[in-house]
């Protein structure tokens, strides 16, 4: 049965009938069961019509607009996507791979999807875990709801229970480090056909907020600025822009004593017969080298500039000759108007198979010479003010005037481009004439140094530059992730810290991945946070309960677009069990 509108012959009222069809022998016909009445004065009674009609129904389906309400809205485009992509890449499956350890129920894998989801949206210690559970809509793969757990006082405490099972997830996770690098690595390489060849290795640190750790807390060089600070150094390998491994050392160890350790662990844990190293500037000592060649490994690597007198004469060398070779510019550089070339040429090594390529690239040259005229002109500031100093009779005595003149210098790297004279007690300072001539020598201008005789000058240039995957992996644990400080106060709870901030970015380099392939111009952290558009909304019809999910805007369409997600709504969670503790 079915309700049709009737308008009377003079059009001025319209008039409301019930009507039902029904088949006769072949054919189907209609016939009127009621006229209802005019539908005009039938319009304001509405509401007690649908009362009458639904009175015996145990379910009903309409409510009243004043008993509709929405108690709760919450997060949920992100944990979409970060679900979607923690399945994508097989992570449930290779966590839960392990010995089987329930805690509360729920494998390790649904134990850890909350802090790699948190580490991504929200990123805080696990004492604020239960805050953001408020907040977002975290829930298992069946579709069961994390809720937080407060203590029964009056201050906002995590309850002991949930605080203990996020650091027992540490634990576990941390216990079976080597096991999952190991099946992500063979994961990554059957989704996305990862060819082994180039292995990148670079070097950061974070620091903590009190005294940190017993063995791995220790002061060194400070890539944060907190010299002051306890600090650990993190490596991180890529290959193809996937972390692979990550290694945790202490904070005062050097950035070159690593590289043995971390190329015997690649060959033993993921099998590399032979892999090409590649590593910054600062990583690879003579004895490096020597270690690589010993191992049977490639190597391709940047050479410092200004500590080794190898290099200003490759590069005085590269300055005679005409057979520069243009590089392939980079997305940054090729959206200018009138794009910064890089060029590169080969100029012969010192030692019997080894080449050195010397590279030019306008883009870094004047990045660099805006530096040091901005260095320049600070440290003519300060060596101006001690001339003044010594003209009005402040400083008198020779050996004071030239700490002081040392002093000075040390700032700005100011010995690379000035230098100064005391003559019958007058200070002069003037540019250096051998100095200065050097610094605008090497600006723009990196020297990189290898024994693959395959590579072409271009491809290792291309193939160096790949590092700066690297470079912007870390300014997202500590910029998206937010991995410094550290607040842990053992080695194991610092390790399954940086453990899951790495997952995470394996995460987040998977959406941005997706994006890229989509054609998407979107950064991965945009992208996360034009996700929390995405919200479940709780809605109360009456006696009923409904979950409505909303769609952003056209930003977040063109992530789902990307991921190929269509389902919004989250699962189901079962019977007798909608939320977990």
């Amino acid at each position: 049965m079915f309700l049709r509108s009737v308008k009377a012959p003079n059009g001025r009222h319209e008039y409301l009938r019930l009507v039902e069809s029904f088949r006769q022998g072949d054919k189907v016909k209609q016939r009127i069961v009621a006229h209802l009445g005019r539908k005009d004065l039938l319009a304001p009674h509405l509401d007690t019509l649908v009362r009458l009609l639904q009175a015996e129904a145990t379910s009903p389906r309409w409510v009243s607009a004043d008993d509709v309400t929405v108690p709760r809205a919450s997060t949920w485009g992100p944990i979409l996507v970060a679900r979607h992509l923690f399945e994508k890449l097989a992570l449930d499956s290779i966590l839960d791979a392990g010995p089987a350890q329930l805690r509360h129920g729920q494998p390790l894998s649904e134990r850890v999807f909350p802090l790699l989801a948190n580490r991504l949206t929200r990123p805080g210690s696990e004492h604020a875990m239960a805050q953001w559970l408020e907040d977002f809509y975290v829930c298992n793969r069946a579709g069961s709801r994390w809720t937080p757990v407060w203590k029964p006082s009056g201050r906002v405490k995590v309850g002991f229970d949930q605080l203990q099972l996020w650091y027992q997830s540490l634990d576990d996770l941390l216990a079976q480090k080597a096991r999952i690098e190991e099946q992500i690595y063979l994961q990554l390489r059957t989704l996305f056909s990862l060819q082994p060849d180039l292995a990148f290795y670079d070097i950061t640190s974070t620091y903590f907020e009190g005294g940190g750790p017993a063995e791995l807390g220790r002061f060194g060089y400070s890539r944060d600025g907190k010299p002051r600070q306890r600090q650990i150094v993190i490596g991180v390998v890529m290959m193809d822009g996937w972390p692979i491994a990550h290694h945790v050392f202490a904070g005062n160890r050097l950035d070159q004593t690593t590289v043995k350790e971390v190329v015997q662990d690649l060959n033993t844990r993921f099998h590399l017969n032979r892999v090409v190293f590649v590593g910054d500037r600062g990583m690879m000592t003579l004895g490096n080298v020597e270690e690589l060649r010993k191992m049977k490994q490639g190597y391709l690597v940047g050479l410092q500039r200004r500590n080794r007198k190898d290099t200003s004469d490759y590069i005085q060398q590269a300055e005679a000759r005409t057979d520069w070779q243009d590089c392939r510019a980079g997305i940054t550089a090729s959206e200018k108007a009138t794009p910064p070339k890089t060029r590169v040429v080969e100029v012969p090594g010192k030692e019997t198979g080894v080449r050195v390529f010397v590279v030019h690239s306008e883009e870094r040259e004047e990045y660099e010479r805006g530096m040091r005229e901005l260095s320049m002109e600070r440290a003519r500031k300060d060596l101006a003010a001690l001339q003044t100093q010594v003209e009005k009779g402040e400083l008198k005595e020779p050996d004071k005037i030239g700490a002081a003149a040392a002093t000075k210098l040390r700032r700005n790297h100011g010995h690379r481009y000035f230098d100064w004279e005391l003559r019958k007690g007058k200070f002069r300072f003037f540019e250096h004439p051998l100095n200065l001539a050097r610094e605008k020598a090497l600006e723009g201008k990196y020297v990189i140094q290898t024994e693959e005789r395959h590579l072409s000058a271009v491809e290792a240039v291309a193939a160096y530059k790949q590092l700066n995957e690297v470079e912007r992996g870390f300014s997202h644990l500590k910029g998206l992730l937010e991995l410094r400080p550290v607040y842990h106060r053992r080695d194991e709870r610092v390790q399954a810290h940086v453990f899951v901030a790495a997952l995470a970015l394996l995460l987040d380099r998977a959406l941005e991945k997706s994006l890229r392939a989509a054609g998407s111009s979107l950064s991965s952290p945009f992208a996360w946070q034009a996700l929390e558009m995405v919200r479940c909304v709780e809605v109360e019809l009456g006696p009923r309960r409904k979950i409505c999910v909303t769609r952003g805007n056209q930003h977040v369409a063109e992530v789902l677009r990307a991921l190929n997600i269509s389902q919004l709504a989250p699962p189901s969670p079962p019977e007798g069990q909608p939320c977990l503790m």
